[in-house]
C-alpha cells in the first residue's frame, strides 16, 4: 500500500532567513505586506520570532519587538508562529532565575507565540525543564532541540538518549537542530530511524546549508522518518541559511511525501522577497555560497559573518582563517560544547581575542569565566584545567547544580528597577533581556525619536537631495590620465590626531594609506548629513604610556567602575565593554590613581584609544 504521509514545512523567512544572510535586519513594514499570501500556503508554521530579532529589533531597527510579535499574530491568523527560545537564557547572554523564564513564556504566548521551539546550548537538560513545563501550563506547543554537533565525545547514542529525554518531559514534538550545518545524508539517516524507533512524537529537522550537502541530507531525513523540515523562501536560503522552500517543494512533489504546497504562490512570495532583500544590501552576509570550512570550524549560520565584522572593524580580516582555526582549539579546552548561542559567541569571542592578543587566555571575556565555572550547564567533555584555573579567580568555585538554582527570584528587583520607564509589563521583560538597550530604547522612544538604521538606499536618497556633503562610496572606479583603476575601500584604522589610515585595493592589490581628515561627515539622529570641521580637542587621545587603560576590541562601554581621584591596584577591574555580545572587563594595567577618565557608560571605543589616564607616581 503506497505510503500517504506527507511532509510538513516550517518558513523561516522572517526569523532564520534573515538572520543568517542579513544580519537580523529586515524591518516589519518589509515583513507584513507579504503575509496575507504566506498565510494561504499551508506552512505548518512560520518562525518570526526569537533567536536574534528581540535584540534586533531594540538595538537597531528600533521596533518594539512585542509589537512585532502581536501584528504579525494578527497578519497570519491561520498559521502557527513559532519561536526560538533558549531555555534557561530566554533570548540573552545569561541564565535567568526561573521567575523570569515562566512569565516571559506566558507574556510570549499572550502575545501570539503558537510553537516554542527549545533547547539548550550544552544540551544540559536541567536548563530546558522549566521552560517545557511552562509552555505546557499554557496549552501550547512545546519542541524540545537536540543541539547537534560533532566531537570525539557526541555520539548517535547520546543524541537517541536526549531525544528520550525530551519525550519523557512531555515535549510535542522533537527538533534536530544542525545549527552549522555539519548533518552528513547518512548520517541524518541513521540518526532519524534512531530516533522514530524510540520515540513517538514526530521529527523536525533544522540544518544549514552553510557546507553545501543541506538538501539531500533533507532529502534522506524525510525517507528515514523526519516529519517536518525547516526551509526558506528562496531570496532568502543558500550560503548560511537554508535549503530553498520552492526547490524542497519541487523535489518532493511527485513522491509519497508530496507536501501539497503551491509552487505558483511560493513563487510569488519569492518574487516579493527578492525585490525587498535589495533594500538590505549593506547587511549581506559575506557567507552566501557554500563554504566547507564550517566542517572543521563548526561555526553555525550567522556566527561567520559575526566574525568577519570584528575583524574588519579592527582592520584584521586576514586574521580570519586564523581564527577559524582557533576555534575548535578553544572549544576542546572548553569540553566540546555545540556552537550555538551563546556557546558560539563564547566560544567565538575569545577565539578572536586569543588571535588578536597575539596569546591564548590572555584577555578573558566574563562568560568566559562564568561558562567555565559550572554557570551555563555542565560540558559533556572534559574540560581544559589549566584554561579554567586561569578564568577563575581565588575562591570561586564551579558549579555543580542546576545553575539556575543560585538564582533567587528577580521580576520584582527587575520591576522596581526600571520603575516608571516601563509602560508595559513587555517593557520589564525587554529590560530584562538587554538592560542597557532597552532603556536607550524607552528613552527614544518615549522623546518620540526613534530612528533605524539608515538603508543604504535612503542614505543614497538623502545624500543626493540634502546640501550637505553626500556619504562617500566605498567601492568605483577612477580614471587617471586615461588609465581605470578599480579602488575598493577595505576598512581604516583608528586615528592619531591628525592622521587616520585607510586600507584600500587598487586593483586587487592591498595598499595602506594615510589621509589627514580636514572635516568629518556625520550622519545625524533624524537622517540629515553634517559636514563638521574636525575638533582635535574633542578625541580620546591615543593610548601612549603603559599606565593607559585601554580595550583590545572595539565596543559598547556597559559599565565604569571607577571615578577620577580614585585609587586602584593592577588588575581591578576598571570598566566592561561588550563586543559580539559578550562583555569582556577592562583591567587596571598598574596600581595608581585615576587621573582622567575619558569615558561613559554607552560611548563606544576602540583599540589604542586611551581610556583612562592612571598616574603612578
Amino acid at each position: 500500500m503506497t505510503n500517504q504521509r506527507k511532509l510538513a514545512i516550517t518558513e523561516l523567512a522572517l526569523r532564520d532567513g534573515h538572520q543568517s544572510l542579513l544580519a537580523t535586519r529586515m524591518r516589519l513594514d518589509d515583513m507584513l505586506p507579504i503575509c496575507e499570501k504566506l498565510d494561504q500556503v499551508g506552512f505548518w508554521s512560520i518562525e518570526a520570532w526569537g533567536g536574534a530579532t528581540f535584540d534586533t529589533c531594540l538595538r537597531y531597527l528600533k521596533e518594539g519587538p512585542w509589537l512585532r510579535l502581536r501584528l504579525l499574530k494578527q497578519a497570519l491568523p491561520n498559521t502557527p508562529l513559532q519561536m526560538l527560545l533558549r531555555g534557561q537564557n530566554l533570548l540573552g547572554y545569561r541564565h535567568y532565575a526561573d521567575d523570569v523564564v515562566q512569565k516571559f513564556i506566558d507574556t510570549s504566548t499572550a502575545n501570539g507565540v503558537d510553537i516554542f521551539r527549545i533547547f539548550d546550548a550544552m544540551n544540559d537538560l536541567r536548563n530546558v525543564r522549566v521552560a517545557v513545563a511552562q509552555v505546557k501550563a499554557n496549552n501550547r506547543h512545546a519542541e524540545g532541540a537536540i543541539s547537534y554537533t560533532v566531537s570525539p565525545v557526541h555520539t548517535l547514542d547520546y543524541f537517541v538518549d536526549l531525544g528520550k529525554q525530551f519525550e519523557d518531559m512531555g515535549c510535542d514534538t522533537i527538533a534536530i537542530k544542525d545549527m552549522a550545518g555539519l548533518l552528513t545524508p547518512s548520517i541524518v539517516r541513521e540518526l532519524v530511524t534512531r530516533l522514530k524507533a524510540s520515540v513517538s512524537v514526530p521529527l523536525h529537522l533544522h540544518c544549514h546549508a552553510t557546507a553545501g550537502v543541506a538538501e539531500m541530507v533533507q532529502w534522506e531525513a524525510a525517507h528515514a522518518g523526519c516529519d517536518i523540515i525547516d526551509t526558506a523562501i528562496s531570496p532568502l536560503s543558500g550560503g548560511t541559511s537554508h535549503p530553498a522552500t520552492e526547490s524542497m517543494v519541487a523535489a518532493f512533489a511527485d513522491t509519497p511525501l508530496n507536501t501539497g504546497l503551491d509552487l505558483d504562490l511560493l513563487q510569488d512570495i519569492a518574487n516579493y522577497f527578492r525585490e525587498v532583500r535589495k533594500k538590505y544590501k549593506r547587511y549581506e552576509s559575506d557567507v552566501t555560497v557554500v563554504d566547507p570550512r564550517v566542517l572543521t570550524s563548526q561555526i553555525p549560520g550567522g556566527m561567520i559573518s559575526n566574525l568577519a565584522n570584528q575583524l574588519r572593524e579592527q582592520n584584521a580580516l586576514d586574521k580570519m582563517d586564523a581564527v577559524l582555526a582557533e576555534i575548535p582549539r578553544v572549544r576542546k579546552d572548553f569540553g566540546y560544547p555545540p556552537l550555538v548561542t551563546p556557546t558560539s559567541q563564547i566560544v567565538g569571542t575569545q577565539a578572536v581575542l586569543n588571535v588578536i592578543a597575539g596569546k591564548k587566555y590572555k584577555i578573558i571575556t566574563k562568560e568566559t569565566k562564568d561558562y567555565l565555572q559550572g554557570k551555563y550547564g555542565k560540558p559533556l567533555g572534559c574540560v581544559n584545567e589549566a584554561v579554567r584555573s586561569k578564568a577563575l579567580g581565588d575562591g570561586d568555585e564551579v558549579v555543580d547544580i542546576r545553575p539556575a538554582d543560585l538564582l533567587p527570584p528577580e521580576l520584582d528587583d527587575l520591576t522596581r528597577e526600571i520603575g516608571d520607564r516601563a509602560k508595559s509589563f513587555e517593557d520589564v521583560l525587554s529590560y530584562a533581556m538587554f538592560p542597557a538597550i532597552a532603556l536607550e530604547f524607552f528613552e527614544e522612544r518615549d522623546n518620540d525619536c526613534l530612528k533605524p538604521e539608515l538603508l543604504e538606499e535612503v542614505a543614497a536618497d538623502t545624500a543626493a537631495t540634502s546640501a550637505a556633503p553626500s556619504l562617500a562610496p566605498t567601492e568605483f572606479n577612477i580614471t587617471i590620465h586615461g588609465e581605470e583603476y578599480h579602488i575598493k575601500i577595505e576598512g581604516s584604522g583608528h586615528s592619531s590626531e591628525e592622521l587616520r589610515p585607510f586600507y584600500v585595493k587598487v586593483d586587487n592589490v592591498l595598499e595602506e594609506v594615510y589621509v589627514e581628515t580636514l572635516t568629518e561627515v556625520i550622519p545625524t539622529r533624524d537622517g540629515n548629513i553634517d559636514a563638521q570641521k574636525a575638533s582635535k580637542g574633542s578625541k580620546r587621545p591615543r593610548a601612549r604610556q603603559d599606565s593607559d587603560v585601554t580595550t583590545p576590541m572595539p565596543g559598547r562601554i556597559v559599565a565604569v567602575n571607577v571615578e577620577v581621584g580614585q585609587a586602584i591596584k593592577a588588575g581591578d577591574t576598571v570598566l566592561v565593554v561588550e563586543a559580539m555580545k559578550m562583555e569582556s572587563p577592562v583591567h587596571a594595567p598598574v596600581s595608581g590613581i585615576v587621573e582622567s577618565l575619558f569615558v561613559k557608560e554607552g560611548d563606544t571605543v576602540n583599540p589604542d584609544e586611551c581610556l583612562i589616564q592612571v598616574n603612578t607616581a
